[in-house]
């Protein structure tokens, strides 16, 4: 998995990106996870949490599962919303504005969509800027 230089970041966030980027989004999620339980608490948690969510949601983007998408979208801009843009060198604003976006794109089609199919998962890395078309 190419595309994401790890440097100074951490494996486990660079796994993310990586996976995320692959549109493996429950590997990403997996990935982080493990970073999100040494820091629950900490303060970082909400972060990797949102990260967690937003990637959880295109799992059930993949499964075609629509609400439960908007859901985690959603629930994923509470937790995001607290870090400053960048954080750990992600757009996080970009971010927030992505899972915003897609949750309304989740009430704009019919059930059982393959939004998946139909638009392009994005892609996020360290220090760039999220732009949309």
């Amino acid at each position: 998995m190419e595309g994401i230089e790890a440097g100074e970041h951490d494996p486990h966030l660079v796994g993310y990106l990586r996976f995320f980027n692959a549109e493996q989004f429950y590997e990403a999620h997996d990935v982080l996870e493990a970073l999100w339980l040494k820091d629950r608490k900490g303060p970082d948690g909400d972060f990797f949490k949102g990260l967690i969510q937003f990637a959880g949601s295109f799992v059930h983007l993949q499964k075609r599962r629509l609400r439960p998408a908007r859901v985690l979208f959603l629930r994923s801009t509470t937790y995001l919303c607290k870090y400053p843009s960048p954080h750990y060198a992600l757009d996080v604003e970009g971010i927030i504005r992505l899972a915003k976006r897609w949750a309304a794109a989740t009430e704009a089609v019919e059930p059982e969509t393959e939004m998946l199919v139909e638009t392009k998962a994005p892609r996020i890395g360290f220090h760039q800027t999220i732009v949309f078309e």
